[in-house]
């Protein structure tokens, strides 16, 4: 069963919170980072990628860069920027972007249940993402973005949520793009023990978004295992920083396709290829949304298709191969385009559905030559996938609204 704790926070005042409050640092490039924190020098992303704050000849991965985040952090914490909780206590994160909302419980999740897949993954991770935050938590003693986790609806956890947002917020501000942000403080001794024993009650969590830095806040917290032979279990290091949301209130969008050519194939041929496997149908110059389940977009040569994958495609129920983007993948952007491992192959790029089909129009107008909109997979088919113990193919799942980094931070030590 699941352990969610309450912790100490540190967090932005109640005035400065918005100013403070960043996108995640893995959303920008260097350069967009670089105008980012021009604008306000108390976003977040100062801390989070704090090579922003030398010149474009410093590593970004250089011992400087983050002994800066940490001296920079210690600095907010020092002029009051920061405050620091002197009670432990969950904290409700509510998100709402266009109209619809999501609320989140502000925790500590365990890296016990984290290792004995209590807490279950659907992705893999690389080293060398790893060891940015590996050394960023571990230099700044603290973990700064929250990994985001779903779990199945819990009445208990959803009666005290509401009971709640009864209560004034402790923010209540919309950022840039439009999402409005709300906090409020569970604080109440029996609700607290209440959403504990609740969680505990859950056998199993599931990563929606944020496995790097899962994995990262887990291995510095096996490090300082290692550095304190005597740990009991119940130091902070022994916890990362996350924010659970219930599985009926996340919203997935595609996540689209862009490829660099037709693999030596002419436009005809190309369309003949494809057709043994989906009903290839045109639709003329509107840009076409997949609405179902096994049905795909495709934008070539200035014209939007249909495709619709066959019933022995549709009939396969793997919790993996069944994955629409399985389905792309393994029936057509390999076997037809070549692409054969797409986490490495340089002629195909992944475009978040937030960006719109637009986006996909220009990419092929300006450097690619075939793209692909696709229905985006389902939380429950997450779940099915980290259920199995199996890993989703790459750029899966893209969640909107992102968590924002620096409103709540959690010390190791």
């Amino acid at each position: 069963m699941a352990t969610i704790k309450p912790f100490y926070c540190i967090r932005p005042t109640a005035e400065l919170a918005h100013r403070v409050a960043a996108l995640p640092y893995d959303v920008y490039n260097r350069s967009e980072a670089k105008a980012v924190v021009a604008k306000d020098p108390l976003s977040f992303l100062n801390i989070d990628r704090a090579e922003t704050q030398f010149p474009d000849d410093v590593d970004t991965y250089a011992d400087c860069v983050y002994a800066k985040a940490a001296e920079l952090l210690n600095t907010r914490i020092g002029d009051g920027t920061f405050v620091t909780d002197t009670t432990t206590n969950y904290y409700i994160y509510e998100l709402t972007m266009d109209g619809r909302t999501q609320t989140g419980i502000v925790a500590c999740a365990s890296i016990d249940d984290y290792m004995n897949n209590v807490i279950k993954k659907h992705e893999n991770t690389r080293a060398d993402k790893e060891e940015d935050r590996i050394r960023h938590v571990d230099t700044c003693n603290a973990q700064t973005g929250p990994i985001f986790l779903a779990y199945r609806r819990n009445e208990t956890i959803y009666s005290v949520v509401a009971k709640t947002k009864k209560n004034a917020p402790l923010y209540d501000f919309t950022s840039e793009d439009g999402i409005t942000h709300r906090v409020f403080v569970i604080s109440d001794p029996a609700d607290v023990t209440a959403v504990s024993n609740a969680f505990g009650s859950i056998d199993s969590i599931y990563i929606a978004d944020g496995h790097h830095r899962a994995a990262s806040a887990v291995k510095v917290g096996l490090k300082r295992r290692l550095e304190n032979p005597g740990f009991d279990g119940t130091e902070e290091f022994n916890f990362f920083l996350s924010v659970l949301f219930p599985e009926d209130e996340l919203k997935i969008l595609p996540y689209n396709r862009v490829v660099k050519d037709l693999n030596g194939l002419t436009a005809d041929a190309f369309l003949a290829r494809i057709a043994k496997e989906f009903t290839v149908e045109e639709l003329g110059k509107d840009a076409f949304q997949p609405e179902k389940k096994g049905t795909f977009g495709m934008y070539l040569d200035g014209i939007w298709y249909r495709l619709t994958a066959n019933d022995t495609l549709q009939q396969i129920t793997d919790p993996v191969e069944s994955l629409d983007v399985s389905l792309l993948q393994d029936y057509l952007l390999a076997p037809v385009l070549g692409i054969g491992d797409p986490r490495t192959d340089k002629r195909i790029d992944f475009i978040g559905g937030i960006r719109g089909l637009g986006e996909l129009e220009r990419r092929v107008a300006e450097d690619m030559t075939v793209a692909f909109s696709m229905y985006p997979t389902s939380i429950q088919e997450l779940f099915a996938v980290s259920d199995a113990g199996r890993l989703m193919p790459p750029k899966s799942t893209w969640f909107e609204p992102k968590l924002r980094s620096g409103l709540f931070i959690h010390k190791l030590s």
